[in-house]
C-alpha cells in the first residue's frame, strides 16, 4: 500500500455484546431524535429573527418544546385515506422514507476508534459499526429513501402529488452522479470507504483543505438531496400545492416532516466526516491540549460541527428564493456533473504523481499546465462556436414568443418579447382619452348611427 493511503484497521469493530449493541443503537436514535426537535424550533427561532419575528415562544422555556408539541398534535389528528389511492403503497410509503433515513447514522463514527470508552464496565468504541465500503452504504441507503416520496406522489391518486414524486427522482438522479463524484475524490486521497480510516487519514489536514472543491459540490449536492430550499421543488407549495405529501395528513404527514430532518442530520454527519475531520478538536484547540481528542470530548466537537452545517440549511432558507425547476436541472447536469468529473480526474493525476514520489513543484507544473491548456481549449471552441452562429443566422431577431407552447400559457423565456395585446387601441388615441379629448373613433360611429337612425 502506498505511504499516503490510510491503514484500515476495524479489528476493533464486532465485538461487543448484544445488549451493547442494542444500547449503542439506542444511542444513536436518540440522537438524531433529540437533534430533529431541536432543530426544528432553532430553525424556527432563526427564520423569524432573520424576519424580524418573535418565532415560537409558547411551549416549553423559549419555546424550546414547540417541536415536540407539534409532534404531538399530527399524532391526534384524523388520519385521512384518500378514496383514490392505492392503500397499501400509500400507508408503506412514509415508512420508506423514514427507515432509511435512520440506518445511515450506524457507520458515522462519534470518536476515534482507539480510544475507547467504558460503557457499564465494558470498553467499547463511539460507533455503532464500521465497514471496508461503509461509504458505498451510505449512498445505497440514501438512494433507497427516495422510493419513498416517489411511492407516496404516486400511491396518492392525484396529479400534483405525482407531480412531485417525478420531480425528486429526477433531481436524486441528478445531484447524486455529482455527489458520488465528491466521495471519489476522498476515496483517492484516504485510501479507504471507512469512515474510521477517512477521518484518521485527516490526522494532519482536514479534507476542506485538500478538497475545497469536492466540499463545495456535496453542500450542493446534499441541500438538493434533502430537498430543501432553495432547491426544494418536489414539494413547492406555489405550483404542486404540497407536493408529493398533499394528500398525507396525521402520523403519516409526520414521518415525512421527520425523514427530512433526520437527513439533514445525516447528510452533515457524512460531511463532517469526510471533509471536517469527523470528531477531531478544531486547530487552534487541538494544538495546545493534548486530551481534547479524547474520552468524551469528540463527542461535543462532532455534534458542534453538525450545528453549525444544519445552521447553514436554515440560512439557505431564510435568504435564497426557490429556483425554477429548469435551472434546478441545468446546475445538477451542465455544472455539478462536469466539474466533479474534472475535479476527480484532476486529483487521481495528483495522487499518481505522488505515488510515483514526484516533487510537489512538478505536480504544480503539471496539473497547472494541464488545466490551462484546457482553459484555452474550452475559449477557442467557444470562439469558433460563436463565429459559426453568428455567419449562419445573419441579422436574425430574438425567436418568436408563443404563449400558448403545449396547451396551456406560458411565460416569456430570455430574449423573447410578449405579443401586442389583441384589440388595445393605439398609444395616441389612450393620451387623448386620458386627457379629456373627444375618442374620435368612437364619437364618429355614434355620429353616424344617430344619423341612420334619423
Amino acid at each position: 500500500m502506498s505511504p499516503f493511503l490510510a491503514a484500515e484497521d476495524l479489528s476493533m469493530f464486532g465485538r461487543d455484546p448484544w445488549w451493547l449493541v442494542a444500547i449503542k443503537a439506542v444511542f444513536c436514535f436518540a440522537f438524531l431524535m433529540v437533534t430533529v426537535l431541536f432543530s426544528i424550533v432553532w430553525e424556527r427561532k432563526v427564520v423569524a429573527w432573520m424576519q424580524l419575528r418573535i418565532g415560537p415562544n409558547r411551549h416549553g422555556p423559549w419555546g424550546m418544546l414547540q417541536s415536540l408539541a407539534d409532534g404531538i398534535k399530527l399524532m391526534l389528528k384524523e388520519d385521512v385515506i384518500v378514496k383514490r389511492a392505492d392503500k397499501v403503497v400509500y400507508v408503506l410509503a412514509p415508512i420508506v422514507a423514514a427507515i432509511p433515513a435512520f440506518m445511515a447514522i450506524a457507520v458515522i463514527p462519534f470518536g476515534p476508534a482507539g480510544n475507547e470508552i467504558s460503557i457499564f464496565g465494558q470498553r467499547t468504541t463511539m460507533q455503532l459499526t464500521d465497514l471496508p465500503i461503509a461509504m458505498l452504504y451510505i449512498l445505497a441507503v440514501a438512494s433507497v429513501g427516495i422510493y419513498g416520496i416517489v411511492l407516496a406522489g404516486w400511491s396518492s391518486g392525484s396529479t400534483y402529488p405525482l407531480l412531485g414524486g417525478l420531480r425528486s427522482c429526477a433531481q436524486m438522479i441528478s445531484y447524486e452522479i455529482a455527489m458520488g463524484a465528491a466521495f471519489a475524490s476522498v476515496f483517492l486521497y484516504s485510501g479507504s470507504m471507512s469512515t474510521s480510516a477517512i477521518v484518521e487519514a485527516q490526522q494532519d489536514r482536514w479534507y476542506i483543505v485538500l478538497l475545497p472543491v469536492s466540499f463545495v459540490i456535496y453542500i450542493v449536492t446534499m441541500v438538493g438531496e434533502t430537498n430543501r430550499a432553495p432547491f426544494d421543488m418536489p414539494e413547492s407549495e406555489g405550483d404542486l400545492v404540497g407536493g408529493f405529501n398533499t394528500e398525507y395528513s396525521s402520523i403519516k404527514f409526520a414521518m415525512f416532516m421527520l425523514a427530512e430532518y433526520v437527513n439533514m442530520v445525516t447528510v452533515s454527519a457524512v460531511s463532517v466526516t469526510l471533509f471536517l475531520g469527523g470528531w477531531r478538536a478544531p486547530y487552534p484547540i487541538s494544538s495546545f491540549w493534548e486530551g481534547a481528542n479524547q474520552g468524551w470530548w469528540p463527542l461535543l466537537w462532532f455534534v458542534v460541527k453538525v450545528q453549525l452545517l444544519l445552521f447553514f440549511f436554515i440560512w439557505l432558507r431564510g435568504t435564497l428564493p426557490r429556483v425554477r425547476y429548469d435551472q434546478l436541472m441545468k446546475l445538477g447536469w451542465k455544472v455539478l456533473i462536469p466539474v466533479s468529473v474534472v475535479w476527480l480526474m484532476l486529483v487521481a493525476t495528483v495522487r499518481t504523481l505522488r505515488n510515483e514520489n514526484y516533487d510537489f513543484a512538478d505536480i504544480a507544473l503539471y496539473v497547472g499546465g494541464g488545466v490551462l491548456a484546457l482553459l484555452l481549449l474550452s475559449f477557442v471552441v467557444d470562439m469558433f462556436r460563436e463565429r459559426t452562429k453568428a455567419a449562419a443566422q445573419p441579422g436574425e431577431g430574438p425567436a418568436a414568443f408563443d404563449a400558448m407552447a403545449g396547451g396551456f400559457p406560458v411565460p416569456p423565456l430570455p430574449g423573447q418579447e410578449l405579443p401586442p395585446v389583441p384589440r388595445r387601441r393605439p398609444r395616441r388615441e389612450r393620451e387623448l382619452i386620458v386627457s379629456g379629448a373627444p375618442d374620435t373613433q368612437s364619437d364618429g360611429s355614434l355620429d353616424g348611427k344617430e344619423a341612420s337612425d334619423g
